[in-house]
């Protein structure tokens, strides 16, 4: 899948876990999912964020080499100044990289980040062991080594390279941040790299680094990538509510939040996290009313779909529903039936063994509409399919019997 199909379906509520693509039915649901987007351009990190930041740049530059680097390379009186009373974050997020430091001295602490594909490496594995049994506290033998590669590897996104007009270089595609102290690797971030976003897929680090606020950290520095690599916009994921583990999205501003019915952001305000407040389905009309369309409240929330990780730690999940065809449900933002109904399905390709067919060639179906207003057989599965993404991106897609 490109990078731009999969920012459009993001942009329709759509997340990705692993290969598995996936739109939850924010009015059917107990506990509603919203995609929620940070604008790099405007965030200014609260106190607490940036003194994260120089906590953790203080523990690895150390005392020593803070007062012989102020001795061996002094700073000008403006210089000072500007550092005592301005915060820019992506000058301060790479403050202690050994990259950015004078040498000598030595600091206390080597400390690298870097881009890398996500490949399955061993020591990738020896940090996501340790997170999923430490901080998840999973049973050592439900955690494993094809686990990993098929949630945080090898990801459906093709890998790009784009020149943007200033002559950098923009990738796209799926990648692996990964920290290294004293160069071991103590926390990863999985991200999706799109034309106009950086898309936090999880986080996960080393139990050893738990201190230092890792997961705060790494959020300000996909923000500080997002905004130095020209995506503009952070997604943290989807964001629930009623789920307290979720509520730390919230500490970055300023945030939009995408409306499931029309599709459009709408500025997150004090009054919107009010509205929030009366739980089911948020309506996001003038009247701001709350419909709470599902009974089922108490569920917990282990059985829902949560796919970045949190400050605290959070981990994906899903549990199995009666089928209910989409075209039947009450799910927002789907294109008018009249529109499913005459879209042309004959000539969606579709793959087969090694070639490529027109779906009316694969299947043979008839004309009669009744298969797709129900969602029954080969149309009205590919009817799902085209109400689900978005007639608009069809064209860009396959069905692939073999994965089907």
């Amino acid at each position: 899948m490109s990078p731009s199909c999969y920012q459009a379906l993001v942009d329709r509520s759509w997340r990705r876990s692993g290969t598995l693509l996936y739109r939850p039915n924010q009015r059917d649901a107990c506990c509603p999912h919203y995609t929620l987007r940070v604008d790099s351009t405007r965030f200014r990190p609260t106190r607490d964020q940036r003194q994260s930041i120089n906590r953790f740049n203080r523990f690895v530059i150390g005392d020593v080499y803070a007062k012989e680097a102020a001795r061996r390379h002094p700073k000008s009186r403006e210089q000072a100044r500007k550092r005592d009373t301005e915060f820019h974050l992506t000058e301060r997020i790479h403050e202690s990289e050994s990259q950015s430091l004078n040498q000598p001295p030595e600091p206390a602490h080597s400390f690298d980040v870097t881009l890398e594909l996500d490949d399955f490496t061993e020591e990738k594995y020896v940090v996501y062991e340790n997170y999923q049994r430490i901080v998840h506290q999973e049973p050592r033998e439900e955690i494993s080594r094809s686990g990993f590669t098929k949630f945080l590897c090898n990801s459906p996104l093709r890998r790009q390279v784009l020149e943007m007009p200033d002559g950098r270089e923009k990738r796209l595609g799926s990648y692996h941040q990964c920290y290294r102290l004293d160069g071991r690797l103590v926390a990863i971030g999985v991200l999706d790299l799109l034309p106009h976003a950086v898309s936090a897929v999880y986080f996960l680090y080393h139990e050893s680094i738990h201190n230092w606020s890792p997961g705060k950290l790494g959020a300000l520095r996909e923000i500080a990538l997002a905004l130095e690599g020209g995506y503009r916009w952070w997604y943290p994921g989807f964001y629930i509510h009623t789920c307290p583990k979720m509520r730390y999205k919230m500490d970055y501003s300023p945030q939009q939040i995408l409306n499931p019915d029309s599709m459009e952001w709408v500025e997150v305000s004090d009054e919107v996290l009010a509205k929030f407040d009366g739980h089911g389905y948020l309506d996001f009309s003038s009247t701001g009313r709350n419909q709470a369309t599902n009974p089922k409240q108490n569920q917990a929330y282990g059985s829902m779909d949560i796919d970045h990780e949190s400050e605290d730690g959070e981990s994906y999940s899903g549990s199995d529903e009666e089928y209910i065809s989409l075209l039947d449900s009450n799910m927002p933002g789907l294109p008018p039936m009249a529109e499913v109904v005459s879209y042309d399905y004959d000539n969606i390709p579709v793959r087969l063994g090694t070639g490529i067919f027109a779906a009316v060639d694969v299947f043979q179906w008839q004309t009669e509409d009744e298969d797709i207003r129900h969602g029954l057989g080969p149309r009205g599965q590919l009817a799902q399919m085209a109400a689900a993404a978005g007639l608009d991106l069809m064209p860009q897609l396959c069905l692939d019997i073999k994965r089907a």
